[in-house]
């Protein structure tokens, strides 16, 4: 015989919130379709970082027919829009990128973060006035070369914004990921041509600097902890094997687990550079590529609601302090969780055994799993939202340490 147990004024919230997340889920499924066809497009229309014209531009038009309060351009960025609904509380804002990578197109997903995205901002837009807090969908480009979160950062699009999130397709389930910081370097030496066979002796191999810079940092392998990572490319070697190269130029990634250790690997990267130029003769500049992305922060209380509510979906999520932290890599949402509250989980596409920022990838996120990588994470965010307001649990969120 079934028991019925009244559990009074708890159960009758409990119901409330269940018809939220169900009305959540309606307005998604609503747009469902659309979003999946957006997402799709993106992959045949790949723009890369800073000129994400055309895309912005599919993505405002979505949202502005939803009926948000669309600025675009937004915070001094061509390519950024801010949709916004509801009137008053406490602000959240769920990022969306969608810059991809040259030549291998959407190889690290942002097709399927975008759309997430504005299903989620839609799926919440209803239940903004009733629950008493503000919806944000915030598009942020160039997250794969310069690091346009910290742009829009530095002209306020996070001043007052009480949490922000994403979601990011990966081969697994990870609600906690690491991430690590990241500076993109260039350097470039200047020696002195000559002709390499009749009078080597009056040249200055900008070439032997380069390479000679490479060994150095190999050597510096060693010393590394396993969250760091330095790793480049010598993007101009010379013009004739004939003549001794007067100038060469290299790309490098220097990566590290936290913000301060960043700091102490580049210096060490850096003097590898300065080194290489003393023994070859040769002058040196170093200068960065876009800005610096620092670690990823997630708060606990986000992480353990969204893994709650992706686990009701049926998506269970790993927690990253279970996985390899130097098998990471690095994001610019890292200087947001500086900034606000804030959560990345990755979403699996069962794309085994291709990995982001590979071809194959890329083509994984047009198949049903990254199809439902859409859904499962614009409601997995919706839910969490819809949980800290209807709980009035902002106060609970990670104080930010400025």
């Amino acid at each position: 015989m079934l028991r019925v147990i009244s559990l009074g004024a708890n159960s009758s919230e409990m119901e409330r919130q269940v018809d939220r997340k169900q009305a959540a889920t309606a307005r998604f499924d609503g747009v469902a379709e659309e979003l999946v066809e957006i997402s799709h497009w993106m992959y045949h229309n790949p723009e890369i970082a800073f000129e994400e014209v055309n895309t912005s531009r599919r993505l405002v038009e979505f949202l502005t027919a939803q009926g948000f309060e669309v600025e675009y351009p937004s915070f001094g960025l061509d390519t950024a829009f801010a949709a916004r609904a509801g009137t008053e509380g406490p602000e959240v804002v769920i990022c969306a990128e969608y810059d991809a990578l040259p030549e291998v197109g959407h190889a690290c997903g942002h097709n399927i973060i975008a759309t997430a995205a504005l299903g989620a901002g839609v799926a919440l837009k209803d239940l903004a006035t009733e629950l008493g807090f503000r919806v944000r969908v915030q598009g942020t480009p160039a997250e794969e070369a310069y690091g346009g979160k910290v742009d829009l950062i530095n002209n306020g699009a996070f001043e007052g914004a009480t949490l922000s999130m994403m979601i990011h397709p990966s081969p697994s389930d990870v609600v906690d990921p690491a991430f690590l910081g990241v500076a993109h370097i260039d350097v470039e030496f200047y020696g002195k041509e000559s002709h390499a066979a009749f009078a080597p002796q009056l040249g200055v191999n900008a070439l032997d600097a380069a390479v000679q810079a490479y060994v150095n940092i190999s050597t510096l392998r060693q010393a590394m902890y396993p969250t760091d990572k330095v790793h480049g490319v010598i993007e101009y070697g010379g013009g004739a094997p004939n003549v001794i190269p007067a100038y060469t130029k290299m790309a490098w990634y220097v990566r590290a687990g936290t913000k301060a250790r960043l700091e102490e690997l580049y210096e060490k990267v850096v003097a590898c550079f300065a080194a290489a130029a003393t023994a070859t003769g040769c002058r040196y500049e170093v200068t960065q590529r876009g800005h610096t992305y620092v670690d990823l922060i997630s708060d606990p209380l986000m992480v353990e609601l969204y893994q709650n509510n992706s686990t009701a979906l049926g998506r269970p999520l790993e927690r990253g302090a279970d996985r390899d932290p130097g098998a990471a890599g690095s994001t610019d949402m890292g200087n947001v969780s500086h900034e606000v509250p804030s959560i990345h989980p990755m979403l699996g596409i069962d794309c085994d055994p291709w990995v982001n920022h590979q071809k194959e990838f890329a083509a994984a996120t047009i198949l049903p799993p990254g199809d439902k990588a859409v859904r499962d994470g614009a409601l997995a965010m919706a839910h969490t939202v819809i949980d800290i307001a209807a709980g009035n649990r902002w106060n609970e969120l990670r104080p930010i340490q400025k």
